[in-house]
């Protein structure tokens, strides 16, 4: 058969689906929905993402990478929650990781829109000092522990950070110090 012999073929007016990208009912590419993940129901509590790092553990195989998250959670009426988690990916340590911050949710108790009393906490070498302000001078604090002040809903407080840089331990210093207000509440 020579080239003047060949036939074309008639083109069908319906796409071959197993050839088309990104077109009506097509399940990927561009815009592909799927319905089964766009049923996600909304959460109840707020986030913010305090850290997130790409951890390597090396083995005998060699490196194994993951994404490691540590996560606040918060209503600001009152409680709040902090949890650190491992993935393999970043949203699948995102959602491990509000797993567990739901798990260790602690009211925050409040007078007059601040703190009952001030509190200073050591863990480990990081220090943290909490205490109340006059209403209408707003939260007077920097890094972690304006995130979980905020997240609380305190609206009044003064902090300070001692001796310490790493976010996980001023987070945990920072829920040891909140606990330690609620157990002088009661």
């Amino acid at each position: 058969m020579t080239n003047a012999q060949t036939t074309s073929r008639p083109k069908s007016s319906t796409p071959d689906p197993k050839k088309s990208f990104g077109g009506k009912g097509d399940t990927r590419g561009k815009g592909g929905k799927r319905p089964d993940r766009d049923k996600k129901e909304p959460r109840e509590f707020d986030q913010k993402i305090l850290d997130l790092a790409r951890v390597t553990r090396v083995t005998a195989g060699g490196k194994r990478m993951s994404f490691r998250c540590a996560l606040v959670i918060g209503d600001r009426k009152g409680r709040v929650g902090f949890g650190v988690a491992k993935g393999a990916d970043v949203q699948i340590a995102v959602d491990k990781a509000y797993r567990q911050a739901k798990k260790n949710l602690v009211t925050v108790p409040m007078i007059q829109e601040t703190l009952p009393h001030a509190v200073t906490v050591k863990l480990g070498s990081a220090m943290v000092m909490l205490k109340p302000a006059p209403k209408g001078s707003g939260l007077k604090a920097g890094g972690a522990i304006r995130v979980i002040l905020e997240y609380a809903g305190v609206p009044n407080a003064v902090s300070k950070i001692l001796n310490s840089n790493n976010k996980i331990n001023i987070a945990h210093a920072t829920f040891l110090a909140i606990r330690t207000l609620s157990d002088s509440k009661k």
